[in-house]
């Protein structure tokens, strides 16, 4: 037989017996959480390795020739007049701009068709092209130069920046349609449904309805391809022998001689290739950020 006592309900624990309250604002410890020091100390290590050697290129740009001062000072700019007049640097210069910006251009125009044929499009061998783009990208570019070196000469495309161009866009094609492929697959093909009820084509829902959402992936593409053609040595050395066509790559390259080099020139040419890239990194870092993490997550 059951009792009263105890079928009773347990009295409510009193504020003695339930856990003590803690102040306002206050958060309560983990006691697994990592110190700051083994945070910063190897941030702090890392940032050390990773500007020491911007400043010792500062400082042979900026010191005069000769000097073993640890500090730029007396500073000079000669050898930024040096590499930028009689080493032809100002012709380095532009020829690097139109060929980044030219194959940003072409770049990104023709992995945006490829990458809406991809991602809306299906067909018999789908699977197979994927494939072979993938696989195209384990293939080094050493090995694309004597072919392409024998088709140029056919064309009578030596020695000319639009040879450089074309195997610029056709080395980065591979990897933008991917990326672009997947950040139009993101876009929800009900939009472009909605907009071909509303009486646009095919290609007008794509350019009032998709593309405006691309502009992240875009960005994030053309800036790669622009910084890869900015940098890359091998085809221009290739393909461009007269030194009026060079870009700057190829420009650091004949500061080194054999016999000697010139430090000062070196480093003020180096600065000169990499103020650019710095800048266009700095105006497109949050479109970048932006892109990628449209790319990684399927909305």
């Amino acid at each position: 037989m059951i009792t009263k006592e105890a079928t009773a309900p347990a009295p409510a624990p009193t504020r003695t017996d339930r856990e003590p309250q803690r102040p306002a604002g206050k958060r309560r410890p983990a006691w697994d959480e990592v110190p700051r020091w083994q945070i910063y100390l190897p941030l702090g290590i890392y940032l050390v390795f990773t500007l020491v050697p911007f400043y010792w290129i500062l400082l042979f740009a900026l010191r005069p020739a000769g000097s073993t001062s640890l500090v730029p000072w007396p500073m000079t700019f000669d050898h930024f007049e040096k590499v930028w007049t009689d080493r032809s640097f100002g012709t380095f210069f532009q020829n690097s701009v139109y060929v980044g910006v030219a194959t940003l251009v072409m770049t990104t125009l023709v992995a945006l068709a490829g990458g809406y044929a991809l991602a809306r499009f299906d067909f018999k061998v789908k699977r197979v092209f994927m494939l072979g783009l993938l696989c195209s990208q384990f293939v080094p570019g050493a090995l694309l130069l004597v072919p392409l070196f024998e088709i140029f000469a056919e064309l009578q495309m030596i020695n000319s920046l639009g040879s450089v161009i074309i195997a610029e866009t056709v080395f980065q094609l591979p990897l933008s349609i991917i990326l672009i492929s997947n950040f139009i697959k993101n876009v929800p093909y009900s939009l472009e449904e909605a907009a071909w009820v509303d009486g646009c084509g095919r290609f007008r829902a794509f350019r009032i309805v998709v593309l405006p959402l691309l502009r992240p992936g875009l960005i994030a593409v053309g800036s790669f391809a622009f910084v890869h053609s900015w940098n890359h040595f091998l085809f221009a050395l290739m393909f461009l022998n007269n030194q009026s066509k060079q870009t700057i790559p190829v420009g650091l390259n004949s500061l080194m001689s054999a016999d000697s080099v010139d430090l000062g020139a070196l480093a003020a040419g180096g600065i000169i290739a990499a103020v650019p890239v710095v800048i266009v990194f700095a105006f497109i870092q949050k479109w970048l950020i932006t892109g990628f993490s449209a790319g990684a997550v399927k909305g």
